[in-house]
């Protein structure tokens, strides 16, 4: 009794800093935004964007420069993802301040800041760069987070006679983040992956094609041209598009991410061989003709030997001398109060626009917020009530994957937008149409979230576990009880937060869309941002973007870390 008071009495204070870390860093990001908007003054007066063809020709060439924008945000989110998740689990510190900064990121409607984002840059630099960075950035936010999140539950949940193993042979951080997280992390890795690729295509459209108050930033790109074709209301060059789309998904199915699921497979953690494991014929391929060996040895041996050797002079060298620390405390300290000035005329600025916004327009913004909370609940419980079923029997059986897989990868990444006109011809007619087409566009941008990573945590199941389940005769809803949903909590409860950060930014493209000449719109949080937006109106921008992001922190703050706790605590695989 006396050690659970004293465990509730050091909670508390930990509590309480906590949140007041989220305030903290709520304050910055509305002083960040204030001091971008501030800066978006200075933007050109008039952006032109490229003309974008619907010709059959041009589609190559759009797709390619897709291709390069989502590979670019890719590569930036696995290094986001390695390095970030990597501190926060690591690290008691780190993890008190890097996870609330991460709810907040996951949380911020990102294509409310595009606007601010592009205006910002294109006052410093060139406009097509600003537009192409930009783009990218986008995009980097629809694959980081739930990638980042993954990897820190991973790392969470590595079972203890592992992490005593790696203490015994005295691996330093290198050797066990190589021998130890990244191969523990891989199963997740490669669907989170998948997922964060396929939430990019979502993305895209709204990334290479955005204008705001009469500035164009337009890309040429498979995304703007899907956009394009489906605003001019041209049904040919949208079909032509898709199925430009679904020979990319096709090609990339078989070519990077079956080869990495039957890869994966080597680093599952079990005691017994899974009789069906998955198989690539290109894996294989590569297998039998040395090209792999090729690669490791021409590539990835000398790219290990080299990291090997940085990292294992980090871990040696010496403490600076006294001399060089003052050098870098002066550094470290100017560029502390540069900041700190910077978001104090941010916060002025920003308070300044908040200040314009009407007790009319607050009011329209908390029912706004109601709404939109109603479709994104309604959202993830549709998506939770078949992701479960399907992903389990995806993770489990081999026969269902193979044929599954690639359904689910195309599924996942064609854009909802470009099916947007389908969606209201049909139950444009059905009372409260177009809350259900706006319900269905958020189900389709998140509900891949929780399936991938569904069908990663039943993929995890030891084959060992399995038998035994078989060896005691438990009956079905007794196998579930007991060995599937515990061994699923993690990954469900990651699938939801990224779920549902994912479904508060597709509001604002599911809830006003532009299609045929007309724009479609219904009310709540998203319309609101993306009416502002295309408006320009800076003052009700802000203030419906922070709230939003307020919200979604506190439902991150008050129900999903305690549930994160509570997989931390009792569901590891041990």
């Amino acid at each position: 009794m006396t050690e659970e008071i004293n465990t509730f009495k050091t909670e508390q204070p930990v509590e309480r800093t906590r949140v007041w870390q989220t305030i903290v860093i709520l304050v910055m990001l509305t002083a960040l935004a204030g001091l971008g908007i501030r800066v978006a003054f200075a933007a050109p007066d008039y952006i032109s964007g490229p003309v974008i063809s619907l010709q059959p020709q041009a589609l190559p060439w759009y797709a390619l420069y897709s291709l390069l924008r989502m590979g670019a945000a890719y590569i930036l989110s696995v290094a986001f993802t390695l390095v970030y998740g990597y501190a926060a689990a690591h690290s008691k510190k780190n993890e008190q301040v890097m996870m609330p900064l991460l709810d907040v990121f996951q949380s911020v409607p990102i294509l409310s800041f595009l606007p601010v984002v592009l205006l910002s840059l294109s006052a410093f630099i060139p406009v097509g760069l600003a537009t192409e960075a930009a783009a990218v950035i986008l995009i980097f936010t629809s694959q980081a987070w739930n990638l980042t999140f993954a990897f820190y539950q991973s790392l969470k949940t590595v079972p203890t006679e592992l992490q005593e193993a790696s203490s015994v042979f005295k691996f330093n951080s290198w050797q066990r983040f190589k021998t130890l997280d990244l191969p523990f992390f891989q199963v997740s890795f490669v669907w989170n992956s998948m997922m964060s690729w396929s939430g990019g295509w979502f993305f895209l459209m709204a990334a290479e094609m955005f204008t705001v108050e009469g500035k164009d930033f337009r890309l040429a790109g498979l995304g703007s041209y899907l956009k394009e074709a489906v605003i001019m209301n041209d049904g040919t060059a949208l079909l032509f598009g898709l199925l430009t789309l679904l020979a990319i998904i096709i090609a990339l199915d078989q070519l990077v991410w079956r080869p990495l699921i039957a890869r994966a497979n080597r680093f599952k953690l079990e005691m017994v061989e899974n009789e069906e494991a998955p198989t690539s014929w290109f894996y294989g391929l590569l297998q039998k003709t040395g090209a792999l060996k090729a690669v490791s040895h021409y590539t990835i041996d000398p790219i290990n030997t080299w990291m090997d050797g940085i990292f294992y002079r980090i871990a040696s060298a010496s403490v600076a001398g006294n001399k060089e620390k003052e050098q870098h405390h002066f550094v470290r300290y100017s560029v502390l109060i540069t900041v700190a000035a910077g978001l104090i005329a941010g916060a002025v600025f920003a308070s300044q626009l908040l200040v314009q916004v009407s007790w009319e327009e607050w009011k329209d913004i908390t029912s706004g917020l109601l709404l939109t909370l109603l479709r994104v609940v309604a959202a993830l419980v549709i998506a939770l009530a078949w992701t479960i079923p399907v992903g389990v029997a995806i993770g489990t059986n081999k026969k269902l994957a193979n044929f599954f897989q690639p359904v689910v990868q195309i599924a996942a990444s064609i854009p909802a937008t470009a099916l947007f006109p389908v969606f209201v011809l049909f139950f444009i007619s059905l009372p409260a149409g177009l809350n259900i087409t706006a319900v269905l566009l958020m189900l389709m941008g998140t509900q891949w979230y929780l399936l991938f990573n569904i069908i990663a945590g039943s993929s995890t199941i030891p084959q060992d576990l399995r038998y035994t389940s078989s060896l005691l005769k438990l009956n079905f809803w007794q196998r579930w009880r007991v060995l599937i949903l515990p061994s699923l909590f993690p990954f469900i409860i990651t699938g939801l937060i990224t779920a549902g950060g994912g479904a508060w930014n597709a509001s604002i493209i599911a809830e006003y869309v532009e299609f045929g000449g007309n724009v479609i719109q219904i009310n709540g949080i998203g319309s609101m941002i993306a009416s502002a937006t295309a408006k320009g109106d800076f003052p009700r921008l802000l203030a419906s973007t922070i709230s939003m992001v307020i919200t979604v922190v506190l439902i991150n703050r008050f129900f999903w870390r305690r549930l994160y706790r509570l997989a931390e605590e009792r569901f590891v695989m041990e």
